[in-house]
């Protein structure tokens, strides 16, 4: 025979240590310094070697570039927040926004 021995104060407690687990992580800095570094470390590998179209010189909306960024379009996959977070995102469509056209420099 099988004793079950019910234990109802740990629900609170791991619940209470998983959500402050997942509020220290959403506090952790970005790992990018800034928009020009995410460009170079990942998207300059396709959109600097025509496998992607150039998106430099065009003035695209930064909200045009996170949803595309978010979403996917075509060959473009879509990235999560949890390998470009938000701030790195509106940070790089910033500096694509911005940027003149390839060898415009």
């Amino acid at each position: 025979m099988t004793t079950t021995i019910k234990r109802p104060f740990m629900r609170p407690l791991i619940l209470a240590a998983v959500l402050l687990t997942g509020s220290t992580l959403a506090q952790a800095e970005s790992p990018w310094k800034d928009g020009e570094q995410v460009y170079a470390k990942v998207c300059g590998h396709c959109h600097e070697k025509g496998i992607g179209p150039v998106i430099k010189g065009r003035q695209l909306p930064p909200a045009y570039i996170t949803a595309i960024v978010r979403h996917g379009f075509r060959a473009m996959p879509a990235l999560r927040s949890s390998f470009i977070d938000d701030q790195a995102l509106l940070s790089v469509a910033e500096f694509i926004n911005q940027s003149p056209a390839t060898g415009e420099e």
